[in-house]
């Protein structure tokens, strides 16, 4: 990673500059390491207060497989903007498509997600990316899926 592309220490200030999401759908803590242009690591501290594991299951409790995608693809908006320099425009990235999702291993409370995810393909409207949660080495799910780079909703 060469020092220009490098971006480090993109604690929680920064990523709620970048992103629009806030709790509970806020499922990125802090970036460990962004490479402009290529890949990014992140991570989310899976805390038992979290809502979702009052009922996914109680006794038993697991983080929801399909939030494990949407912590991946709030580190690619990360991504997205930091490489196609959007930050403080305005513009959101939305989901489009999800496919190849698989589900390899129970994320349970009390442990570090963590979140890469790189460029399969970039353009200036519509990205495609892979995507692997692991906890402790051990992949919990993978997965390739599309976003679109657009302005938010226009306000009634």
């Amino acid at each position: 990673m060469s020092e220009e592309k490098a971006v480090t220490a993109y604690d929680i200030k920064k990523i709620l500059k970048a992103l629009p999401h806030r709790y509970p759908l806020l499922l990125v803590d802090r970036v460990a390491s962004l490479e402009i242009g290529e890949e990014i690591h992140a991570i989310k501290a899976v805390s038992m207060n979290e809502e979702f594991f009052q009922g996914h299951f109680p006794g038993a409790p697991i983080m929801p497989g399909v939030l494990q995608i949407e912590a991946m693809a709030q580190a690619a908006a990360i991504l997205a903007i930091e490489t196609l320099e959007l930050a403080g425009s305005g513009k959101l990235v939305y989901f489009m498509a999800i496919e190849e999702a698989k589900f390899r291993a129970p994320v349970e409370p009390g442990c570090l997600l963590n979140l890469h995810v790189g460029f399969v393909q970039k353009r200036s409207r519509v990205c495609k990316f892979w995507g692997r949660a692991e906890v402790d080495g051990k992949v919990t799910c993978d997965v390739k899926f599309t976003a679109m780079v657009a302005d938010p909703p226009a306000e009634d």
